[in-house]
């Protein structure tokens, strides 16, 4: 149900990015917590601000009930990804292209649990970053942003 519902509102929530210059819809997530989570995170040049995620909210809130599309009880939650932001879809991939990303691998390789590196590209079978070796996308848990502190 999760999946369906994700992919359903993702669809929902672009019509409404489309019509939002310099927006952009990066990820729905629909989970079960203490509740039922609906994540819908959003960005525009230069960050997204408080205004910028209830005026979404709003407008993604009423869409949601007038398509009646979800039905358990939710929470709505409309957020930037952050900083160190999940990279997931091929643009997200080719946006941050150049930048240092931290990998996170499900079991060792190469002897190590995650890596920092910098990204050069991704396609459906491999990730590339300079220097290595290209690293087999089924093999990677998560790729974010890194932040230097």
């Amino acid at each position: 149900m999760s999946k369906a519902v994700a992919a359903s509102v993702e669809t929902l929530a672009q019509q409404l990015i489309d019509q939002m210059p310099d927006f952009e819809l990066i990820d729905v997530e629909f989970v079960k917590e203490h509740e039922w989570c609906l994540r819908v995170f959003i960005d525009k040049k230069g960050g997204v601000d408080l205004d910028d995620c209830q005026m979404f909210s709003n407008k993604l809130g009423d869409v949601l009930d007038r398509e009646n599309l979800i039905d358990v009880k939710y929470v709505l939650e409309v957020s930037s990804p952050g900083l160190d932001r999940v990279l997931k879809k091929p643009r997200d991939f080719v946006r941050e292209r150049g930048k240092s990303v931290d990998v996170s691998f499900y079991a060792p390789v190469d002897g190590v649990k995650s890596l920092v590196g910098v990204l050069e590209g991704a396609d459906d079978q491999f990730l590339k970053l300079e220097g290595r070796d290209p690293l087999p996308r089924n093999k990677i848990a998560q790729v974010r942003l890194h932040i230097d502190f």
